[in-house]
């Protein structure tokens, strides 16, 4: 009689019903837990200064030195629905003030739209940070998520080298932006109010607004402006038109020594101001050259999104 196979004892056969907290050790994995071996939990290193709660968005005062001040309510009601949906995903930044409230440092849309949604709690990093550095820190972020508009980026920087009583040189090299584009941000604030309003939602570029200032005349400032707007000029356009305005029509000049330089040099500034660096051009009998600074990589991928060029790293 032949000798029956396992395929007659029934499925029972091929699939083991013996208790799985007896099975053998893994000779291929011997360091693996089984599955009824339960790792032991990680503890997270503690860190000094910081901590993470979860606490009422109502019960958050805000940042009294936020530099941003305008919020586009469409953006926000996007946010607004997706805190509903998912909650905040990202922990605000606060610190406890002097009359124990937490007050904010960073995260002032992920609050609002966290108050609008009617979340109860959010998670919140509880952070030592001094007077002195809360406008800093706000302003990094703002800039860091390219959320500032241009005039709320200029009143910040102005702000930094008051509070601190540095030179721009210096306020450059802590935020990691180049001099010049500290500078030429700077300048928009001394366009006459209405314009700055313009610049400010958006209507005007930064770039338009720093050919304005080439006029010293606030009216002509006004009427360019208007000019720009309704005609829908070019930066290069709003640079020719402010200076026939500023020197009349145009005359010709006898050729005098060194006139090529200041040409050179005139070109450079107007190229660097576009791009809100410093630029340097130089001329030989056989070949020229352009140089273009930038202090870190976030202000080349600025510098070459304004040429029109891929990002450097995207690749």
């Amino acid at each position: 009689m032949a000798k029956r196979t396992g395929l007659g004892r029934g499925i029972g056969a091929l699939i083991p019903t013996a208790d799985q907290a007896e099975r053998p050790v893994d000779v291929f994995f011997p360091g693996k837990p089984t599955p009824t071996t339960e790792a032991a939990p990680e503890e997270l290193e503690a860190v000094p200064g910081i901590r993470l709660v979860h606490i009422d968005p109502h019960q958050i005062v805000p940042n009294p030195r936020q530099p941003r001040t305008h919020f586009d309510e469409a953006d926000l009601s996007e946010l607004t629905h997706s805190v509903r949906e998912f909650g905040v995903l990202q922990p605000v930044v606060v610190r406890l003030n002097e009359a124990g409230a937490y007050e904010l440092i960073m995260g002032e849309r992920r609050t609002r739209a966290a108050r609008a949604a009617g979340v109860e709690t959010i998670p919140a990093i509880v952070r030592e940070t001094s007077d002195d550095d809360l406008l800093r820190d706000a302003l990094l972020e703002n800039l860091h998520r390219s959320e500032l508009n241009p005039l709320e980026e200029a009143s910040a920087y102005q702000q930094l080298l008051e509070d601190f009583g540095i030179t721009q040189e210096q306020l450059a090299e802590r935020i990691g932006r180049s001099r010049p584009q500290i500078s030429n941000t700077i300048r928009l604030l001394r366009l006459p109010v209405p314009v700055q309003q313009r610049v400010a939602a958006g209507v005007i570029s930064a770039g338009h607004a720093r050919a304005l200032l080439a006029l010293d005349d606030a009216e002509e400032i006004q009427r360019l402006a208007d000019k720009v707007i309704n005609e829908d000029l070019s930066v290069r356009a709003t640079e020719e038109a402010a200076k026939l305005r500023r020197g009349g029509s145009p005359k010709t000049k006898k050729p005098q020594a060194g006139a090529r330089r200041a040409h050179l040099d005139e070109v450079a500034a107007t190229l660097g101001d576009r791009l809100n660096t410093r630029v340097k051009i130089t001329l030989s009998a056989k070949k020229g050259q352009v140089t273009i600074d930038f202090a870190t990589i976030q202000d080349l991928n600025r510098i070459l999104a304004e040429l029109g060029v891929e990002e450097y790293g995207s690749r």
